[in-house]
């Protein structure tokens, strides 16, 4: 091989590693939430998920919870709740995790998360509504794993991997699905991107702040901003899904605080 030809192929091989790592780094980005995270100083760090679910949901959260601590950035641990589960409120530091009965509203799930001037997150909520999950083709297994574990996923700062109920399962519940029994559980590409959302470390760490930050006193002074009743207190749609649903929406609180809302919803047939 003469000098021209190692050229070419040294230029061949770099092309073919650039192209591979933009390939990779195209994956690991494609279904992060605006690359909103909770601030920490450490990774792993802990997050902490409060139990307001019933006896009936308390398997599905320590599978959830079980499930998305295998990650290398992040545990989390199941505590006390701290809210009603009907109002389901946040609470600073953490997640709280809710089941009730919210009405014939149209959703199954929404997940919840609160940003700071920062871009943060600073609590954040999941809610699985019983109403739908009392009855079929929702009161099974399958789907309350894979709602729990999508909801909860949420507030991490995932978004979905696809939104088309009627495309091949994907094997993680970040995907929507009309039979989710494969997607039940995160997959590889789940945890690769929470590797890349909490590849950095923060001079702050809000998943264990104590006291109320502001944004946490709005909420528990009674206001609505995200009622479990009323989509319109989720403040603006600003994205739909692949079936032309509204399945994210932002209330903005002023001062460069906001709340985000994701929604999956039920079968139009079955609401």
């Amino acid at each position: 091989m003469n000098k021209k030809q190692i050229v070419s192929v040294s230029s061949l091989v770099v092309a073919v590693v650039l192209f591979s790592s933009l390939f990779v780094v195209s994956a690991l980005a494609n279904h992060s939430w605006g690359l909103y995270h909770w601030g920490r100083t450490v990774n792993p760090f802990t997050l902490k998920l409060g139990n307001n679910v019933s006896s009936a949901w308390d398997s599905y959260l320590a599978t959830t919870s079980s499930d998305w601590s295998q990650s290398s950035v992040l545990d989390t641990v199941v505590v006390s709740g701290s809210t009603s589960p009907k109002t389901c409120k946040p609470v600073s530091g953490r997640v709280e995790v809710c089941n009730n009965r919210y009405g014939r509203n149209g959703w199954l799930g929404v997940a919840s998360i609160w940003i700071n001037s920062s871009g943060h997150i600073t609590q954040g909520t999941a809610k699985m509504n019983d109403t739908y999950f009392n009855s079929s083709p929702y009161n099974t297994s399958v789907w309350k794993n894979s709602v729990m574990c999508q909801e909860v996923g949420h507030v991490f700062g995932l978004d979905h991997q696809d939104e088309d109920f009627s495309n091949t399962p994907l094997g993680t519940c970040m995907d929507y699905s009309s039979d989710p029994t494969l997607n039940q559980h995160p997959n590889q590409h789940d945890y690769d991107q929470l590797e890349a959302i909490y590849g950095h470390l923060d001079s702050t760490n809000t998943a264990s702040q104590v006291s109320l930050s502001k944004l946490g006193q709005l909420i528990r002074a009674g206001t609505k901003e995200v009622s479990a009743e009323e989509n319109e207190e989720w403040g603006k749609a600003i994205r739909k899904s692949h079936d032309k649903q509204n399945s994210l929406y932002e209330k903005d609180l002023g001062k460069g605080e906001k709340v985000y809302t994701f929604v999956i919803w039920a079968d139009q047939s079955h609401k």
